[in-house]
Formats: structure tokens, sequence, C-alpha cells
């Protein structure tokens, strides 16, 4: 069989894209060959690139696995593709360059990328390398973030009373950051709460030397550097630390109104967190009206802040037309695929800060690349020498050291306290544990108990009891909803609760979940869906941009029945209430249940995770992580525990040139 006919073959089973058959054909047509062994290359690489890999790294190619067919169909494959001359096939190309000029593909190294992806690389390369450089720090910034950072003394008092005698060495360590005991007198301490000495006199029997606040330290990473990154899981205290930062970038600014910050995300329902949560952050720092008042707390979407043009690719603002600001933040940063951050970094004035915000450990943006990942990737738990100084004349804290740092891994912070997720928390235990891939300790964790966590297995009629938890649980809002409630209730009362799968088919995915709920809820007389597809109660998810309407991918609003008829009513990213024509609504879904990756920059009290109980390849430890992270007070998981087990241990893994870019640089 010839190599075309065989992609045609597996185009038409569905194991290959359109695209990709139409990119081999492209190149066929180009070399006057359609039976070349580069036609199937160039097949590879498009389905490669389908998958979230940016490259596909030639060195360390398995042959035996070519578009992730069986051994036996890869092997015949490979008799046509050649793969054990292929660097010599590829580079010897006329549809093969080195970025020197445009061609189709590019080879760097062993590495074979598509053009644009090659050239989106190395922009965010050189962009971000540009940029791994200490900033000028004015002499008042350490007493800036030491008022900023300050333990609140109040709050421990109020604590300190409730707490156990027995507890109140091992939390007053905890309240206070404190890693060398060595320094602290700590019973000592407990004396000085309990004859009610003053904040003063407290304070200074916990010297800073014997401290270390990874908040203080993200911010004094992100004072000191123009590109950094603060990253940590839930309820570590990403927003809290960004507001704090952006005070002290305030104060120390010597223009009259302050610096020009922006603030986005990636999804106007993640620009909405945003705006919520650092708009309650910058109301409880402890700084001036003047310094609050030039902080901003309105966040947009990336595609709003370079101003997206409708039916068209290009942006407003480009590397010819860039943006207006001093500042900017990017939340959700794991969400923010290649080409989209190329597009970013383009349009920034070369005099810009950049701070990225986002948990490095979450699932990587839906499109090509892993962004926040591959930056993160060679940060470890120390700085190089140099910064260790600098952040150590910030903060007060000694900070541990490593040799042969990269730039850009000095500009990065990680996040290591959850101050959501407690001791007693089962959500958090399990999220560490998930993240670390021990399959055993996420079964101890799941056996131990925890009240706000269950694992029920998928035997019997488990499948209808989460079916039945989740009907239960969307009662609030169709409540709220024939109750008359405000359009921004009744969207918070659906936020409360949602139910998450891996997949979008069958029975465990999205489509077959958002029936048998549906169902469900009209048998128990909750909604009244009738003939009509619109009925009020039917939660939408947008599943296209619409730039002019100011909707986007992941959008969710909710049906509602006005004088005028019925209409969708959605949170926009200003955090305004609109309501919409259902007529003029872009590509749509019904959303009583989502997928884990629509999710992504959500939160809601209770979570319940369906997990089909057989393997799929979308089962990762980072989807999983993503899920269980998602639950703020109660998580249900509806799996068998050899499929989770098999997807605790499966890591994901995004083939790029980044991580190695930035590394050399």
């Amino acid at each position: 069989m010839a190599i075309s006919e065989k992609l045609n073959a597996l185009y038409k089973r569905k194991a290959i894209r359109a695209i990709d058959r139409q990119f081999s054909q492209f190149i066929g047509e180009q070399l006057g060959d359609v039976e070349s062994p580069m036609v199937g290359w160039a097949a590879l690489v498009s389905f490669e690139l389908g998958k979230g890999n940016v490259c596909v790294d030639l060195a360390a190619l398995d042959s035996a696995r070519l578009f992730d067919l069986m051994p036996a169909e890869s092997a015949e494959l490979a008799i046509l593709m050649t793969p054990e001359n292929v660097l010599a096939l590829v580079s010897g190309s006329p549809v093969v360059g080195y970025g020197s000029e445009p061609t189709p593909m590019v080879l760097s190294g062993s590495r074979l990328y598509l053009y644009r992806y090659w050239a989106a690389e190395c922009l965010v390369t050189n962009e971000i390398t540009a940029r791994a450089t200490e900033l000028p720090l004015p002499m008042t910034l350490r007493g800036v973030l030491d008022d900023l950072f300050l333990p609140d003394m109040a709050l421990l008092r109020q604590f300190y009373s409730t707490w156990e005698d027995s507890e109140k060495a091992e939390k007053l360590v905890d309240f206070f950051d404190i890693n060398d005991l060595t320094q602290v007198d700590v019973d000592g301490l407990k004396t000085a709460l309990d004859f009610g000495a003053t904040d003063t006199q407290v304070l200074s029997l916990v010297p800073e030397t014997s401290r270390l606040n990874w908040q203080k330290v993200a911010a004094a990473v992100a004072l000191s550097y123009r590109f950094a990154v603060i990253s940590g899981g839930p309820g570590t205290g990403k927003t809290t630390t960004v507001a704090k930062l952006l005070a002290a970038i305030v104060s120390s600014s010597d223009k009259p109104n302050g610096p020009e910050i922006k603030l986005v995300a990636p999804t106007g329902k993640a620009a909405n967190r945003l705006t919520e949560s650092i708009g309650k952050a910058v109301a409880a720092l402890p700084v001036s009206n003047e310094v609050r008042d030039k902080i901003p707390t309105q966040a947009s979407t990336i595609h709003r802040l370079l101003g997206a043009i409708p039916n068209r690719v290009e942006f407003r603002h480009h590397a010819g037309n860039r943006l207006h600001l001093d500042v900017l933040v990017v939340d959700e940063a794991s969400m923010v695929d290649l080409p989209m951050m190329a597009r970013l970094l383009a349009a920034l004035p070369q005099h810009a800060r950049v701070i990225l915000l986002g948990d490095r450990d979450q699932l990587a943006s839906v499109e090509a690349g892993a962004v926040l990942g591959d930056i993160c990737l060679h940060a470890g738990s120390g700085f190089s020498a140099d910064r260790a100084r600098t952040l150590a004349s910030l903060t007060g804290f000694r900070l541990p050291q490593e040799d042969s740092v990269p730039a850009v891994s000095d500009g990065v912070c990680l996040l290591r306290k959850s101050y959501r997720f407690h001791a007693k928390s089962g959500v958090g235990q399990l999220a560490y544990a998930i993240n670390a891939g021990e399959t055993r300790w996420v079964d101890r964790v799941l056996r131990q108990g925890f009240g706000d966590i269950a694992l029920h297995d998928l035997d019997g009629d488990v499948y209808g009891e989460a079916i039945a938890i989740t009907v239960n649980g969307y009662r609030n809002y169709l409540a709220a909803l024939s109750e008359g409630a405000d359009n921004r209730t009744l969207l918070r009362h659906f936020s409360n609760i949602r139910l998450l799968c891996a997949l979008s088919d069958g029975p465990f995915g999205v489509k077959g979940l958002n029936v048998a709920i549906e169902k469900a809820l009209a048998k128990k007389g909750l909604i009244a869906p009738g003939e009509e597809i619109f009925y009020p109660g039917r939660p939408i998810m947008v599943a296209q941009n619409d730039h002019g309407l100011g909707l986007y991918n992941g959008d969710i609003g909710i049906v509602v029945k006005q004088e005028e008829g019925l209409r969708v009513v959605f949170e926009m990213a200003d955090g305004s209430v609109k309501a919409f024509l259902p007529s003029r609504l872009p590509e749509h879904q019904t959303a009583y249940a989502m997928t884990i990756h629509k999710s992504q920059g959500s939160e809601f009290s209770h979570t319940i995770l369906v997990l089909p109980p057989t393997p799929t390849p979308v089962m990762t430890r980072e989807l999983i992580y993503t899920g269980v992270t998602r639950a703020k007070d109660r998580l249900d998981v509806y799996a068998t525990r050899t499929s989770l087990a098999r997807a605790v241990k499966r890591k994901t893994q995004r083939f790029s040139g980044l991580a190695d870019a930035l590394r050399v640089h």
C-alpha cells in the first residue's frame, strides 16, 4: 500500500484529522511526489500538533506507535516512512528549512515543526529571556514589603484563644512560617501571648531570618524582575500576593497617577473571577486610599486587551502597534497556548514587566503548547546566589540557593503553603497525593474518612446516584429561578455545584450526562423542556468565541423568561450581567455537565467528578488534579479505583523546545 493510500485509510476511520491528510497532500504537491516519505512526516507533525505537541522530536520518536497506532500497523507505516533515515531525509528536503526563510516545516536540532509554531516558540523564548533581568529597586521597597506582609496579629489573637494548649506550638510555627526553630523560643512566644504582650513584643520574638513566607518571596521576585511567574495550587494565595505586590509597585512608582497596570485572563469566566478576587484582596490591603485607588481591579480577556477584530485572526495590537502599559498581570496562565502567548508578548512595549499567575500542575492549554509548564520546568527550590541575595535584602529571609539556575528560573516563585486546604481537608490531601503520582497515598486518603471527599465505585446503580446527587444540587438555582431571583443571584446559585467529566461523548461524557441530568430534572418537575430547545433554567455553555458580543468559549449562561420573551443571561468579563436573544448566541451546548478542561479557571463549592471505568488517553494525572481542585468544600468522585490509579500514574507529556531554549539562555 502506498503512503497516500494509507493516510487516506487512516482519515476515513478517523485515526487522523482532515487537516493532517490535507497538509500531507500539500507537501506531496510541493515535492511533486505524493508518495514521498516526507508526506507521512508532514501528516505526523500535523497530527501531533492536534494533540497539543508543538513539534515532533525525531530523535526520541517511538516508531512502534506512529500516529498512536498499534505496533503492527505502525510497523507497516514505518516501512513507508523509513524512520531509521528520517533526519537525513528531513534535513535534505526542500519543504524543510532552518528558519532563515519561510518553509512549510522547520528542523531545529532533531525537532520538526510547522513554521508558524517554530516562529511562535522563538518569539516567546526571545521575549521572555530579554525580560529575565533584574530591575532597579527603590530604597524604600523593603519597608513597603514588610508593612504589606506583616503577620496579622489581630487574627492570631482571635485564633490563639481557641487553640488547645497541646497544639499551640505547632500552630504558632505554621502561622509565622517559621522554618528555623533554632532562632525561636516557641515556649517564650506562647508565654508572651498568654500574658498579653504587645504586638511589637511578640513580633520581636520571631526574627525575619527564622521565617520563610513564600508569598512575600513571590512578591519580591516579581518586584525585582521584569518577567516573573508566581505558581501555586488552589488556596496558596496567588491573588492576595499579586494585590500586595501591585500595591508595592504603585507605592514605589514616581508616576503621579501610578504605572499603567492591566489585568487579563484567557477566558471571560477567568477574567470575572480575577476581577472579583482581586477586588476583595485590594479592599483588604493595609494601604492608604491614594495607593488603593491606583490599583486596578477590573480584569479583561487577553482577546479584549489585544483588540480582537470580528471575523479575523489578527488583533489591533501587535509588534507594529504595541499596547500602552507598564505592568501586565496574566492570571490562569496555564490555559494560554503558545501562539496566543506569542501574540501577547509581541504586543508589549519593551519596558513592560510581565507577571504570570497560575498552577503549573494543572492541565495545559487546549491548543498546542504548555507554556507555563515549560517556563517552570527548571525552577527548583532555590535561586542563584546573586538573586538569593537580592531577595534576602527585600524580605529579610534566608533563601535556598542552587547552582546553575537559568536566568528565567530566577524569576519563578512556587507558592508552597495552602491556606484553603488545611491538614483536615480531604480535598487538599487528595490533590497533593495525585500531584505526587502516588497511587497508594491516593488510596489511603480516600479510605481515611475525610468528611469533604468520597469515592463511589462505579458499580451497581452508582451512575444513577451521581445523576441523583447532581439533580439535588441543582434544586437551589432552579428554586431561585421560580422565585424570581435576579439574574446575578441565579448565576451565583448555579455556580455552587457542577458535575465534571473527562470525555465529551458516551454515557460518561458531557453529552450523555447532560441528557441524563435533563431527563431526571424534568421527571422531578424542576424543568419543563417540552419540545423547545430553549427553556427557562437551561444552562448554556458558549463553544465559540464571539468578540462582537463579548462571549467566549467556556462562558456559561442560563435561559430566563423575561417580559419580552426568552433570554440567556451571562456574567460578562467586566462583571456586568447581560441578556442575549437565544438566536444571537454563537455555537453552544447544554451545561449541566462540563468537561474538566472547560472547568479551568472555575471553582465550585460542591464538585461531582465522573470518570470513565475504561482506559482513555485523556485520563491523566493533570486532568484528575485539575478536576479535584475545582472543589472548594465538597468532592464526590465516581470512578473505579483501577481507572483512577491508572490516570494518576499517567503524566501528560507535551513536546516542545521552549523549556530547553529557556534553560540555555
